[in-house]
């Protein structure tokens, strides 16, 4: 396109220009990149957190309507929870959803405080009358941030507390 006085009008962008604002915001995306992972590891362990609390009232719930017993059972070692029923006397895994066996996202461990143990893995009773074992569940993911889950009386429910220091604090 030229103008009137013979000179032409330069439209758009050059290849040079749209290759040095792709290299700009290559650049920031990898600065931002691992205070981003650290994020989205924090808000996994948060929603661990968030499912063994539903799963603990589903199953307070459950034992109390049923009139039988209910577990959590939790094996800090390999990250893994679920529920189970017990029926004719064995434990077994419910049939439905909330009965698959659940994993901690990859970097978050388990430390387990005031449960009852049964070889390598512990777990929480739910008895029909409502009451539970009291304990302390926590959760902590790679880069030292921890969601602690309690119940501190056997006639509460289990939530996630935002103590200081929930060991000395618990109790």
């Amino acid at each position: 396109m030229t103008s009137s006085t013979g000179h032409s009008i330069r439209t758009g962008f050059t290849l040079l220009e749209l290759v040095l604002v792709m290299l700009i915001i290559c650049t920031l995306l990898a600065i931002a990149s691992p205070s981003l992972r650290g994020f989205f590891a924090s808000r996994e362990t948060s929603y661990a957190a968030e499912q063994i609390v539903a799963l603990t009232r589903l199953a307070q719930t459950q034992a109390a309507a049923d009139g039988k017993m209910y577990r959590l059972n939790l094996n800090a070692g390999e990250g893994l929870y679920w529920l189970t029923v017990q029926d004719e006397g064995v434990y077994q895994l419910l049939n439905t959803e909330p009965g698959r066996i659940f994993r901690l996202p990859e970097s978050t461990t388990m430390q387990l405080q005031g449960l009852a143990p049964r070889q390598q893995e512990y777990y929480i009773e739910f008895d029909p009358t409502g009451r539970c074992q009291e304990g302390m569940i926590r959760l902590i993911n790679r880069s030292g941030e921890e969601v602690t889950i309690v119940c501190p009386t056997p006639t509460e429910h289990y939530y996630i507390t935002k103590l200081e220091d929930p060991l000395n604090e618990w109790k």
